[in-house]
């Protein structure tokens, strides 16, 4: 066996495996018959990433893209079903079902239809798939920063101490309190 295609099943079967890390959650919404405690965003957000890819694989007439994201987006359109028959929040994942049907719709038009066919169209389509992958990847960190508003006002204070420190030091920009 050539090592591309040792590489490229390597790659079939660890990116399966980490698709199927959301049967876990699959299996436990089916035992409560309850979707709480699960998250819906991550399997959303991953079903549009393998979406993506599956079209650029389909572009690039990639055969280990196009079944990687296939089988990536039958199980996340499985744990999509399975969580809106679950939950009491129908509305809510109805609404942001609808919508990220509307970014794929969207982002078929823009690069099927307003670009040209050819390497700018792949190009701009690989761009686009890996800034969401990363993007997709990252954004667990965001838990991790719980004041992030905070941390910017401070660093922001701390370059203005920094950059007017020196101005005027013998004379104090306040009133002294007496004591």
């Amino acid at each position: 066996m050539e090592f591309l295609q040792f590489l490229s099943w390597a790659c079939i079967v660890f990116t399966v495996g980490m698709f199927s890390t959301g049967l876990t959650d699959l299996k436990k919404m089916r035992a409560s018959k309850s979707a709480d405690n699960v998250q819906f965003l991550p399997f959303l957000t991953t079903c549009l990433n393998n979406l993506g890819w599956l079209y650029y694989g389909i572009l690039k007439t990639d055969g280990t893209l196009v079944l990687v994201n296939t089988i990536g987006a039958c199980l996340q359109s499985l744990y999509i079903l399975s969580y809106c028959h679950y939950t009491n929040d129908k509305r809510r994942v109805t609404s942001q079902t609808l919508l990220a049907g509307g970014v794929v719709c969207g982002g078929w038009l823009y690069f099927s239809v307003h670009l040209p066919q050819g390497e700018s169209q792949l190009a701009q389509l690989g761009l686009t798939c890996s800034l969401f992958t990363i993007s997709m990847y990252l954004s667990p960190l965001a838990d991790l920063v719980p004041n992030t508003p905070g941390i910017v006002t401070s660093l922001i204070r701390f370059f203005l101490f920094w950059r007017f420190a020196s101005v005027n030091q013998g004379v104090p920009s306040y009133k002294l309190i007496e004591i």
